[in-house]
């Protein structure tokens, strides 16, 4: 029996266009997280996203946890929405819901947790802080660093990965589920103890 559900939300843009792109690290991690325990995403009209449901196994010591996992079917700008919609279909408050993004002011290969803050002009944190009511809920954040030269931000977020690049932010979504599951079992500190570089 699990004792705490969690959102964990992927934020990331729809559609094959954006599949390979730093912006979508977050959808990454979570398609990681479903691979793990057997999980399949399906599509939720009405709550405008792909939603799936784990249960990490209890151990000694530690219950058993149920993750909600979210791939918004919106656009970036209003992942929100869906965030919204599933937390209060499954009553999950905001201090349970955990995003994954990409983070350009932490190097690729770096990753930090936090609870609560700004959107640092992430449009995904954005939507989710407007439509939650508050930014307090986890953060797991994964450096994909500054366009190099004078690249634009949103340029850099949406070009397409060289296959060395994908690779090395396949290892880095993995890395964030890893971060994810500590975190959701173990709480904040811990993780944040164990994953923070």
């Amino acid at each position: 029996m699990t004792t705490g559900t969690h959102l964990v939300v992927g934020l990331g843009n729809p559609g094959p266009t954006y599949a390979f792109t730093r912006h979508n690290v977050g959808f990454w991690a979570v398609d990681d997280l479903a691979d793990r325990y057997g999980a399949r995403f399906t599509l939720s009209s009405r709550h405008r996203a792909e939603v799936a449901s784990v249960v990490l196994p209890a151990s000694p010591g530690v219950d058993a946890v149920r993750l909600v996992l979210v791939k918004p079917t919106t656009y970036m700008n209003e992942s929100g929405r869906a965030v919204q919609a599933v937390a209060q279909f499954h009553k999950i408050e905001p201090g349970h819901v955990v995003a994954v993004h990409d983070e350009l002011d932490l190097n690729a290969g770096q990753l930090r947790l936090k609870f609560g803050g700004g959107d640092n002009g992430h449009n995904g944190l954005k939507s989710m802080r407007a439509h939650l009511g508050t930014g307090d809920f986890h953060r797991v954040r994964v450096g994909i660093g500054r366009p190099p030269g004078r690249q634009a931000a949103a340029d850099w977020v949406l070009a397409k990965l060289k296959p060395s690049d994908a690779d090395s932010m396949r290892v880095d979504a993995a890395i964030a589920s890893d971060a994810v599951e500590c975190l959701v079992r173990d709480g904040l500190e811990a993780a944040q103890n164990r994953f923070n570089n």
